[in-house]
């Protein structure tokens, strides 16, 4: 079902799935092209745990999406508000996020009961990916201010404009941000990774990153596989 939700800013669309009681996933996709590659994939989650019994969300956010906010007016900290008024829809029925890559640096500020995150990324790893992205684009190293790239030929006062990386018009400040944005670390929190990803996980799944191929894609054993973890989560924070 398509619905909506209301934040600072206005008002963005949201993908509604399963039962109109009980608690709700609110899923937070990767930043930039990696949730294009995603979306289906993680839609794919969200019906498999609907068929459990287990309500989810699927938010667009600022500038993301059919949001009608310029992709370059988006700020960490406007989708993090976004993210937190698309949980707070669901207040009074319990909240969970489930975050994938990227999109575990914005649940942050949402009151949920606890997170599940997807191969989390740390905002000055997506911004070395966005580095060698731009570098491969440009054909040499680009030039450099602070964390954004300008055009060389833009005098030291200007205000910094936003930078064109991979067709994704993107603002000064929030490439800023991520230099010091990283996922929440605390309680009530599942960290899932694939099998071939060395770092420590709650648990590793069999399977291939999606987020790392040139096409959009799916795979609906890896998301049932993930959703029965989910389901099986959520109901032990119930209790």
């Amino acid at each position: 079902m398509i619905d909506h939700y209301d934040w600072a800013g206005g008002r963005e669309a949201m993908l509604c799935f399963g039962p109109d009681t009980g608690p709700v996933v609110v899923a937070a996709l990767p930043l930039f092209e990696e949730a294009n590659r995603t979306r289906a994939f993680v839609v794919t989650i969200l019906r498999a745990l609907a068929e459990r019994g287990i309500a989810s969300a699927l938010p667009d956010l600022p500038g993301t999406g059919e949001s009608l906010l310029p992709t370059e007016a988006a700020t960490m900290l406007r989708l993090r508000e976004a993210y937190q008024a698309a949980a707070q829809r669901f207040a009074d029925r319990g909240t969970y996020a489930v975050s994938l890559r990227s999109g575990t640096l914005l649940d942050a500020l949402g009151d949920v009961r606890g997170r599940w995150h997807l191969t989390p990324q740390t905002g000055s790893e997506l911004l070395r990916e966005l580095t060698r992205i731009k570098q491969a684009e440009v054909g040499e190293t680009p030039k450099l201010r602070g964390y954004w790239y300008l055009d060389s030929s833009l005098p030291e006062e200007s205000a910094d404009p936003p930078v064109a990386i991979a067709g994704n018009l993107v603002s000064a400040e929030l490439l800023t941000d991520l230099g010091a944005a990283i996922p929440f670390d605390g309680e009530q929190l599942r960290t899932v990774r694939l099998e071939t990803d060395p770092k420590p996980a709650d648990l590793k799944a069999p399977g291939s990153p999606l987020w790392r191929r040139a096409e959009p894609d799916n795979d609906p054993t890896l998301a049932e596989l993930l959703a029965v973890d989910i389901a099986a989560w959520v109901r032990t924070c119930e209790g």
